[in-house]
This record gives structure tokens, C-alpha cells and sequence, in this order.
């Protein structure tokens, strides 16, 4: 591994600019403000003094049941026993670290920020993006609509828990669609819950939709950056763990680094360097131009050549099948021993009979409660569900071990 690391320091003017507007307690204007907050419901969630209006959000989504099974839900590799790999929790977290240090340069809203940051990936499925794919496909072939974490990131927090978050934080997450980088992110405000409401529905609709979104906040943006920055290096630093890659030499040092720290520090100074006192986010053209083909070498020397993929296209997928099939056919037949009713239902039910409810979850549509349920499983739970269900199954997947790599 490289042993020399290329960092890359603010420009002594910026630093100077930041230093005195922090001392003569400068705002910025284009960060969100506490007061501008909106909710569905207004009445309720009202800000205090020491629990500000996003600060209430981040509380809200942490304690949401869902937010533990973060833990055990894959972020890049799947089925490696292994605790040095980032798992789903792991990443939310270096988002939310990196988010914040590039909006507290820039002097935007901390909390924003970080409740957009630790509810995006609350809607992914188990096996990260190969779970999300054969999900929407499964889904698709039965209701002509698209799964896609972001948006079903929107419906845990908004929907299925319906907790009052608000719009402000909700838009950031079904904006954040980390798999499309820009050289340049410029806020599109606007402040209808209607208008959220139409960007849902169009998603589930339309394919490739969630392309076309663009984040209402600055702090949207900064989380939406934030994602790339924070997983292209750290899935090289894994690929190199797991032995798929031989170590991040293969990769060139394109003016942003090749390790996780260099990609890290370079990409936020860069950011905050270009955009400080701005109503956009931006990067220079280089770095941009090295960022972008950085994701592409990650897809060509890691993603495309996961180890796992004959036993996600042999073992997996057909679990996926034979789940989704078996909770649907319970459903219809209102089989109220199934799992779907003993461990989702009822489960749903416990935990938000609290909360005031416009709808009866049980009366949702059959297919979007499949897929609700199997949307919240970790890995492991998908695979003991399996087991449970088929104990004569044909499929099996086995974990590599510790001892094996």
C-alpha cells in the first residue's frame, strides 16, 4: 500500500474568509434555517430551545425499529464473516461525518445534515444493491412499479412509521441518489408536501425517475456529494481486505488520492474550497473529471467482479422468488399464521399504535406490504427466513469464514 499520503490544504484565503466570518458571526444565507422547517402536521413537533427543529428528525429516525437493522445489512460484500468490512451502519455514519464536516466549513444546518445522512439507506434491502435490483424486479412483474431504496426510505419514515418528519429531511432522502455524481449540485426549493408527494409517485412509476431528482436544501446536496465521497475509497479499502483486489496501487492517484483518507480530505476540501459562500455546491472540472472516472474504476475492478455473483444468480435470487411468492400467497389468503403476519403485521402494528395514523396499514396493497417486509430484513434474517419457510429447500448460502481469506 501507498505509504506516502497526498493531502491537499485549504487555501490559506479561505481560511482566513471562514475564520473572520465565524468571528463576526456571519450567516450564511442559503443554509436551511430551524424556522423554515415544514411538516405535515404543523401543530405537533414544535422546536424548543434544546431540541431544535432537524435535531428532533435525527432523534425521531434513530429511534424508528428499523434504524438497528442497519447493522447487519450489506453495504458492498455480502456473506463475508467479517467485522472489519462496512456493513449498511458503517456507511450511514462516515456519510453523516463527512456531510457535516463539509456543511459546518460552509455554515449550513449540522442537524439537517445529519438527519438526512442517518435516514437515507433506512428503506434498503437486505444484500444491498443486488437485494435492490431483483426486489424492483420481482415488484415490477407484479404491479408495473419500480423499487428503489431511497424512495422506500421516504415511505419507512413517512408512511410505514409515520413520525411527522420534515419535508425538508425527507426530500434530502430521496434526493441523495449516490450512484450519479455531479460537478456541480444546485438546490431546486420547494415547500409543498404535494410536490413531494408527486416526486414519490413518479419514481414508482417511472423508470429511472430518481435520476431526475434534485435535492431542495443545500444541505441536500452536501449529503448527496457526501455518499460518493464516502464510499469510494472505503469499498477499495475493503476490496483489498477481502483479497478481490491486490491492494489500492491498482488503482492511479488521479489528483483526488486512491486511499479512503486522501479521496476523503481531498474531495471535501476541493468542495468547500469551490463552493464556500455560494448558493450551489461545486468542484473543480479536474476533480470532478478524477471523481467520476474514480466510481467507474470501482464498478469495472470491484463491483462487476464480486466473487459472489454465481451465488446471487444460483442461490440468492431464487430465494428472493420463493419469499416474495410464499408471503404473497399468505396475504391473499389472509393467513394470519404466516410470518408476514406474526413478524411484520403485528410488528408494525406495536410500534406505531402511538402514532397518528390517515391510513390502516393493513389495508395497503398486497404486494407493497411484501415488499415492505422483505425491504426491512437484515441478511441474515432474509436467509433464516428462508430456512423457516422451505426447510427442504433447494437453496443454500454459505458465509466465507474468518479463517478463509
Amino acid at each position: 500500500m501507498s505509504q506516502t499520503k497526498n493531502y491537499i490544504p485549504l487555501s490559506k484565503e479561505l481560511e482566513e474568509r471562514i475564520r473572520e466570518d465565524r468571528e463576526n458571526h456571519v450567516k450564511n444565507p442559503y443554509a436551511c434555517s430551524d424556522e423554515d422547517v415544514i411538516r405535515r402536521d404543523m401543530a405537533h413537533d414544535k422546536q424548543t430551545i434544546w431540541r431544535p427543529a432537524f435535531v428532533r428528525d435525527c432523534e425521531k429516525i434513530m429511534h424508528i425499529p428499523y434504524y438497528n437493522r442497519y447493522a447487519d445489512k450489506t453495504q458492498v460484500f455480502s456473506l463475508y464473516k467479517n467485522d472489519d468490512i462496512s456493513r449498511r451502519a458503517s456507511h450511514v455514519q462516515l456519510v453523516s461525518r463527512t456531510a457535516r464536516n463539509i456543511g459546518q466549513a460552509l455554515n449550513l444546518n449540522l442537524d439537517l445534515i445529519e438527519a438526512i445522512s442517518i435516514g437515507h439507506d433506512i428503506g434498503h434491502t437486505p444484500f444491498g444493491h443486488e437485494g435492490e435490483r431483483k426486489l424492483s424486479q420481482i415488484y415490477h412483474d407484479h404491479t408495473g412499479r419500480y423499487f428503489n431504496h431511497n424512495i422506500h426510505s421516504a415511505r419507512v419514515l413517512d408512511r410505514i412509521f409515520p413520525v411527522n418528519l420534515s419535508l425538508q429531511t425527507l426530500d434530502g432522502i430521496i434526493c441523495h441518489n449516490g450512484e450519479m455524481e455531479m460537478q456541480e449540485y444546485k438546490p431546486k426549493a420547494y415547500t409543498d408536501f404535494g410536490v413531494f408527494d408527486q416526486k414519490m409517485e413518479m419514481c414508482y412509476t417511472e423508470k429511472g425517475a430518481t435520476k431526475k431528482l434534485i435535492p431542495a436544501t443545500l444541505e441536500g446536496c452536501v449529503m448527496r456529494v457526501s455518499d460518493i465521497i464516502a464510499y469510494l475509497g472505503k469499498d477499495r479499502q475493503d476490496a483489498v481486505k477481502l483479497g478481490l483486489i491486490a491492494d489500492d496501487e491498482a488503482f492511479e492517484d488521479r489528483g483526488i488520492g486512491k486511499i479512503n483518507a486522501e479521496i476523503i480530505h481531498n474531495m471535501t476540501v476541493n468542495i468547500i474550497e469551490r463552493s464556500y459562500g455560494k448558493p450551489y455546491l461545486q468542484m473543480d472540472p479536474e476533480f470532478y473529471e478524477a471523481f467520476s472516472v474514480g466510481k467507474k474504476e470501482n464498478y469495472e475492478r470491484i463491483y462487476a467482479h464480486d466473487s459472489n455473483r454465481k451465488i446471487f444468480d444460483e442461490q440468492i435470487y431464487p430465494m428472493f422468488d420463493a419469499i416474495y411468492e410464499k408471503l404473497r400467497e399468505d396475504l391473499v389468503k389472509h393467513d394470519k399464521t404466516s410470518v408476514i403476519y406474526k413478524h411484520h403485521l403485528d410488528y408494525i402494528r406495536e410500534h406505531t399504535k402511538y402514532y397518528a395514523k390517515d391510513f390502516i396499514y393493513e389495508e395497503e396493497p398486497v404486494d407493497d406490504i411484501v415488499v415492505d417486509y422483505i425491504a426491512s430484513m437484515t441478511d441474515d434474517y432474509f436467509i433464516d427466513l428462508y430456512e423457516y419457510l422451505f426447510p427442504h429447500g433447494r437453496y443454500k448460502v454459505r458465509y466465507v469464514g474468518y479463517f478463509e481469506m
